[in-house]
């Protein structure tokens, strides 16, 4: 018999490497209590979640409650139903207008909303929604995920035990409908308008009377003079409403929110619970959603808006230049009131506007000068 042939240093380590491999496998499926997959990714942990989202809008409405929906579905796959989610519309749980306390309190572990509406408990809040003369979509997107918007958005909602991140967004809205032109101004005095967040405290502040109904009355109010106009979103959604039944002119742009960011609302306890891995998985499906909708609005408001002004004639006006100059101004004194009696409100307006001036900046010699360019 042939000596037996001593192992080249290269084998050794190849199957030593391989044995300790295997063995940190089993160690750590000992430790979690996990089955091995071979097959597929280590999962943490095989325990499921049930979790409830409400909404402030319809479940079935279009964009708005589908996105929400969309975000569930997409959760509970990449979890591999591990995590589920159950969705209830506008008032079908808690009111619309409850979503915020309902998160916070626990009734539900997620609410997806605008943080405008929150303003009346935490007037901090509709900074991270839609600001006048504010920024764009892009731009909030910049501020939040990589201009310190985020550190401020967790350090406002922190003491009512949610956590807020953005899962969606208009892009620009319109200025509204109305029944009435306006040329100047002073046309605004007297005119009963809905319109939320910190825009419906401009129109205050110039004399219009701000009427915020819930949006399944905007078109009978509209229609029986309960309301002189009102704004909504955009074409697309305006089209579903059929305010261009019961207005004659149709305003832009809309002054008032320039890229309102859509929030999910997060239970924080309930999200910490959470193992890691699903933890990053909401995080994920909030960021697709972001993109998602944002991208629906766009193709869908330039389809509508063709749609309304050639096939329904709609009166397609733009507030004169005068008027967009005096709602700056009075915009500009409304946010600094608001801030000088809320400190918090202070500290994330000064963040905002301070990204807002740098991120202009590059704007004037990108976004702009390239939209400048259809004119050559």
């Amino acid at each position: 018999m042939e000596p037996r042939k001593k192992p080249s240093k290269e084998i050794s380590r190849r199957k030593f490497v391989k044995t300790a491999a295997a063995a940190a496998v089993g160690t750590t499926a000992l430790a979690t209590g996990c089955k091995q997959d071979i097959g597929g990714p280590n999962i943490i942990s095989n325990k499921t979640f049930e979790w409830r989202m409400v909404l402030f809008w319809g479940k079935g409405s279009k964009v708005l409650g589908e996105g929400a929906q969309n975000l569930a579905t997409w959760i509970e796959t990449m979890s591999q139903g591990r995590l589920h989610i159950k969705v209830y519309g506008a008032n079908e749980r808690v009111p619309a207008g409850g979503v915020f306390e309902a998160v916070g309190q626990g009734d539900a572990e997620l609410g997806h909303c605008a943080s405008y509406y929150w303003a009346g408990d935490v007037k901090a809040a509709q900074f991270f929604a839609a600001v006048p003369f504010g920024m764009n979509a892009q731009q909030m997107n910049a501020w939040i995920y990589h201009g310190g918007g985020q550190a401020l958005w967790d350090e406002v909602y922190e003491p009512f035990g949610v956590m807020g991140m953005p899962a969606g967004n208009t892009g620009v809205q319109m200025g509204g409908w109305f029944n009435r032109e306006i040329n100047a101004v002073d046309d605004f005095k007297g005119l009963k308008m809905r319109m939320p967040g910190i825009g419906g405290a401009v129109l205050n502040r110039v004399g219009a009377e701000v009427v915020n109904k819930p949006p399944g009355e905007l078109y009978s109010s509209l229609e029986t003079g309960l309301i002189d106009a009102t704004e909504w979103v955009g074409p697309y959604h305006d089209y579903l409403m059929g305010f261009h039944e019961v207005a004659k002119y149709y305003y832009y742009p809309g002054w008032h929110e320039p890229g309102t960011v859509l929030e999910l609302i997060v239970n924080r306890k309930a999200f910490e619970a959470l193992p890691a891995d699903l933890q990053e998985i909401i995080r994920t499906a909030a960021f697709r959603a972001n993109l998602s909708v944002l991208s629906e609005f766009e193709a869908k408001n330039n389809d509508h808006l063709k749609i309304l002004v050639d096939q329904y004639k709609v009166d397609l006006r733009r507030f004169p230049d005068e008027v967009l100059k005096q709602l700056k101004i009075y915009s500009r004194e409304t946010i600094e009131n608001l801030c000088s009696g809320d400190p918090q409100s202070r500290k994330v307006y000064d963040a905002f506007s301070a990204f807002q001036k740098t991120v202009n900046a590059w704007g004037t010699v990108s976004e702009r000068a390239m939209h400048e360019l259809d004119d050559i």
